[in-house]
């Protein structure tokens, strides 16, 4: 593939170093992430929409960018831009936003002939005080495909695609039944759903894992809660459509999670473009 490690570094750079912080709070730091985000679609031949929903008197945004407008049934590629309180949010979530930013422009340069259109969704109001409610800019999202019968085939959400360690035992696990699972060195990419979806599940794994450059696992949930439900996949599957995570084990493995040394300095940029590479597979290959 031809994911640009330098692109993914230029978006987070811009991401991490807007002030006041891209929360909820302050949404002139949002419009300056909608302002690039439009102008980055643009340059790559997007005509991108604003979607626009009011939560706590104040307005939001989800940023679009299709591509196969003329195709009925779609799949959605999303990732939130906003950040958890006061700090940069360089792996959660700049690091996605480049992963999504980075595949538009992929899907734009090569014109895959598929039968689905792509929606590239950039998210607000992900994180606490939201997260779980109907002010979700995921489920303002998926609520608005639900209503217009739009035929939805899946969806992908970036979450968290930057922390990795190549040090042996730097993976931890939540339970001894998953540390007798999967790998011990955080140097792998996770696909995360739930068993009521695990064949486009495996399927999104199918696609992904062979020529990757970087190991590829999967792992289906019993159900709608817990590790399997941290981001906006989850709003989704309210609405019947079978939907996943690709992540990095989130705060399972990266101690910086909503902390201020979610630094761009702590990401690598080498399995970042690998990811991207991989998931570019997935992504046009239903």
């Amino acid at each position: 593939m031809n994911t640009q490690k330098e692109n993914l570094y230029r978006h987070v750079d811009f991401l991490t170093s807007i002030r006041p912080w891209r929360n909820y709070r302050n949404p002139e730091s949002l419009k300056q992430v909608c302002d690039y985000l439009r102008a980055e679609f643009s340059a790559y031949g997007y005509t991108s929409e604003d979607q626009k929903w009011i939560a706590e008197t104040r307005e939001y945004t989800n940023v679009i960018a299709s591509y196969n407008t003329h195709k009925s049934k779609r799949l959605i590629v999303g990732a939130h831009y906003d950040v958890c309180g006061n700090q940069p949010g360089a792996d959660d979530n700049a690091s996605a936003v480049a992963g999504l930013l980075e595949s538009a422009r992929l899907v734009a340069l090569r014109k895959p002939d598929i039968d689905y259109r792509i929606d590239f969704v950039a998210y607000c109001l992900e994180e606490p005080p939201f997260f779980g409610s109907h002010q979700m800019g995921s489920y303002v999202h998926a609520k608005s495909l639900f209503d217009s019968g739009t035929e939805v085939i899946g969806m992908i959400c970036y979450e968290m695609i930057g922390y990795f360690s190549d040090e042996p035992n730097s993976q931890p696990f939540p339970s001894p039944e998953l540390a007798l699972l999967y790998p011990h060195t955080a140097n792998f990419i996770m696909v995360v759903g739930i068993e009521a979806y695990r064949e486009f599940n495996n399927r999104i794994h199918a696609l992904m894992k062979p020529k990757a450059e970087i190991d590829v696992q999967v792992i289906s949930f019993p159900g709608m809660e817990n590790l399997a439900a941290m981001s906006d996949q989850r709003n989704y599957w309210k609405f019947g459509y079978p939907a996943l995570m690709i992540n990095d084990t989130a705060f399972v493995r990266n101690p910086h999670y909503h902390e201020l040394t979610d630094t761009i300095d702590t990401l690598d940029f080498d399995k970042m473009k690998a990811v991207v590479n991989a998931a570019f597979q997935a992504i046009t290959g239903l």
